[in-house]
């Protein structure tokens, strides 16, 4: 008896300490909410279950059963990696703008910025291209910070004030300035480039690159070494103009096919959004998904259905525009907290 009062205890004395992050949280939450309103986006609310639950090749999702006690056959569903296909079925019945804020699921790692199941802000404009976003953006992050009267961002050592703008650097821009090489050049087939020239031109860079390393492999070790840790300091950083193939969802720029009118979003070091102008060529997204879906299945032995419904609505779209923002970081960088689970209101048991 006496472990588990002491357990008990401790507990309390944990979520204490937390207590006025928690209550930041809420505040900055509202006058989002607030902000969205009074532009007047509808607030959604679509379900968690889904059919498809995100075609990404590196994301792993949740999976489970709908048990039809009428008898009927079972149906595998699963957990939403993202509240996306949802979301633009209702832009293609007529929805002009639209947010949610939803729990969102991805099966990965535990770290001080990810958890397997979070808060994900989401919104959608018809008949725009991703530039007002990065508007929006800027608006949701001063938004955040006058929420609860602190005027810059932090994580750890790292300072990020919003008073001056935004930063946009091109994929290319990001590259050339900290790995001194042209990225685009690297790539030989803008569907699926292979790793050769990739790994001459990172030759002269300190990283381990193994035999069997594709070219997203290598471009994601570069990434995470030297592109990231340099956004998103003193002010944010938006980072655009995507290889098309990175981008499964987006539209190519206009007479640019090889990039993708995809950006994100990055304070003190961390990713926070990731946007598109959305791609609405339904025989372009289906093969796009059709090859992704075989990748996914060579590299992990699984892969997920598609959502034909999905496929169908975005063809009913003649243009629009999106973003996903992990709203527990936010709030992390928006209070100073160092965890993610000190903005969240209670944990996973057992994890």
């Amino acid at each position: 008896m006496k472990n588990n009062v002491f357990k008990t205890l401790n507990e309390r004395e944990v979520f204490q300490n937390k207590l006025p992050f928690l209550l930041q949280r809420n505040k900055i939450i509202t006058a989002i909410k607030n902000n969205f309103n009074a532009q007047n986006f509808y607030e959604v609310d679509t379900p968690i279950l889904q059919y498809s639950p995100g075609m990404e090749v590196h994301i792993k999702a949740f999976k489970t059963k709908f048990v039809n006690i009428l008898g009927n056959e079972d149906i595998t569903l699963y957990l939403h990696t993202s509240p996306e296909f949802a979301m633009k079925k209702l832009l293609s019945y007529g929805l002009n703008k639209i947010y949610q804020f939803t729990h969102t699921f991805r099966n990965e790692i535990i770290s001080p910025t990810h958890y397997p199941e979070f808060t994900m802000l989401e919104w959608y404009r018809l008949d725009e291209n991703y530039n007002i976003l990065m508007t929006d953006c800027e608006d949701i992050l001063k938004t955040s910070l006058n929420a609860i009267g602190k005027d810059y961002f932090q994580y750890k050592d790292k300072k990020c004030y919003i008073k001056d703008g935004i930063e946009k650097l091109t994929i290319k821009e990001a590259f050339e300035k900290f790995c001194k090489l042209d990225i685009l050049q690297t790539i030989d087939d803008i569907n699926n480039p292979s790793p050769t020239l990739l790994k001459q031109k990172a030759n002269h860079l300190n990283i381990n690159i193994s035999e069997n390393d594709t070219w997203d492999d290598i471009y994601e070790k570069l990434m995470f070494e030297y592109i990231e840790p340099n956004l998103g300091i003193s002010k944010p950083t938006i980072l655009y103009e995507y290889p098309i193939h990175q981008a499964a969802l987006s539209k190519a720029k206009t007479n640019t096919p090889n990039i993708a009118e995809r950006f994100e979003l990055y304070v003190c070091g961390i990713e926070l959004a990731n946007a598109f102008t959305e791609l609405t060529d339904k025989e372009i997204q289906l093969k796009r998904f059709t090859e992704d879906k075989k990748k996914k299945e060579n590299l992990y032995g699984e892969s997920y259905p598609i959502d034909e419904e999905f496929i169908e609505a975005i063809g009913n779209i003649k243009s629009a525009t999106g973003i996903a923002m992990g709203i527990d970081r936010l709030i992390m960088l928006s209070t100073g907290a160092q965890n993610i689970t000190d903005i969240m209101w209670s944990e996973i048991p057992k994890i």
